[in-house]
């Protein structure tokens, strides 16, 4: 059986840089009746981001699909977490923030970090960051990975952090690797990646039409942040452990996240599209994009097997294009397993060697959590 593969890749890249017709919905659906290796045939929704972001595209797809099984029972919208310990852990820290100084100096300090990148502040060139002004309107090159859960799951629980944790240090992990392969000392420039964050108050999912309800509480639109953080180097000193390296960098993580900085710079957005316009709003985020050398996303998918038109989903992902920069990740999950998507800049990334040394940081990730005893 001949099979298509690169030939869809390439209708991917192409139709990822078309503009969509201002005339028309903001909306297509190519349907190719194609077989590659994945897949039997591909469903290709694109869609602008004007519609919405990724919870609220999600959303409609869930509202679109049926159990593969059992068409009559209603499919089980997932969650991410549960919104009450988000709000209790604020009101926490707002209660603490007299009596903690340490914590005030620190958001303080990541608050105006964050504005700086927003701003001024600038990562060097390097082999993951071309710096080219209109890199969101050149070509790119889409690949994805499908991971197993249960071998994630190994990662998880050998340093007790989330699974979203894990692979995003994998991810992390894989482009060192690349940056030190392109160019030994270039692992060593200061590179910030953004991972994007929900601002909606709960992150269960919701039917399109709660969703579009009056005082919702996970309302339609495009609600999200993003949160710069540092990308962790390797060590001069000591030999690299991959277990160490995703440790470091969601210790990276998970003080930005629990710093004020991120619900101040919510408010800083809100200040920015009420006081000067969506522009104004807009050219931040632009420059916040712009100065930084990666973004990082990561959506739930459905929790069971669903069918889309009676064919059954076989496997999903979604990919973010017209970035300003030279990689955007993706990590979505869908019925025990995640899929982990790149958009890279072509003929400045090499795909073959990036995507290869994901592929090597993730054997060097399960080995290493084989090799270990779990944290008592």
């Amino acid at each position: 059986m001949v099979l298509y593969d690169e030939n869809l890749d390439e209708y991917m890249s192409k139709i990822a840089m078309e503009q969509l017709p201002h005339d028309k919905p903001l909306w297509e659906m190519h349907i190719i009746k194609y077989p590659t290796s994945r897949a039997a045939g591909t469903f290709i929704f694109k869609l602008h981001h004007a519609l919405g972001d990724g919870f609220s595209l999600m959303t409609t797809l869930l509202s679109c699909v049926q159990r593969a099984e059992n068409p009559s029972i209603p499919i089980t919208f997932p969650s991410s977490r549960k919104s009450e310990e988000s709000e209790i852990k604020i009101k926490t820290m707002l209660k603490k923030l007299p009596q903690t100084a340490s914590l005030l100096f620190k958001s303080v300090f990541d608050f105006g970090w964050s504005v700086l990148k927003g701003s001024l502040i600038a990562d060097d060139q390097t082999p993951i960051r071309s710096g080219h002004l209109d890199v969101g309107f050149r070509p790119i090159t889409i690949l994805n990975v499908s991971l197993s859960l249960d071998s994630i799951k190994e990662v998880k629980n050998m340093l007790q952090v989330s699974l979203n944790d894990a692979i995003v240090g994998t991810v992390l992990l894989g482009i060192q690797l690349y940056m030190q392969a392109m160019n030994h000392t270039s692992s060593k420039a200061k590179t910030t990646a953004l991972v994007l964050l929900n601002t909606r108050k709960i992150r269960a999912y919701k039917s399109v039409k709660e969703m579009l309800g009056t005082n919702s509480k996970a309302p339609w639109g495009n609600r999200f942040y993003f949160m710069p953080f540092p990308i962790p180097e390797f060590s001069d000193t000591s030999p690299l452990n991959p277990l160490e390296f995703v440790l470091k960098a969601n210790k990276i993580i998970k003080n930005k996240r629990n710093s004020l900085a991120v619900p101040l710079t919510d408010v800083l957005l809100r200040l920015l599209n009420q006081i000067k316009g969506s522009e104004a709003a807009a050219r931040y985020m632009f420059k916040t994009l712009n100065n930084s050398s990666l973004s990082i996303s990561h959506m739930v998918g459905p929790v069971e097997k669903v069918a889309l038109a009676n064919h059954p989903i076989k496997g999903l992902y979604f990919m973010t294009v017209g970035l300003s920069q030279s990689i955007t990740v993706t990590i979505t999950s869908y019925t025990g397993h995640f899929r982990v998507g790149f958009g890279v800049e072509k003929d400045f990334i090499d795909e073959h060697l990036f995507k290869s040394c994901f592929e090597t940081a993730l054997e060097m990730m399960l080995k290493a959590a084989g090799t270990l005893q779990p944290k008592l």
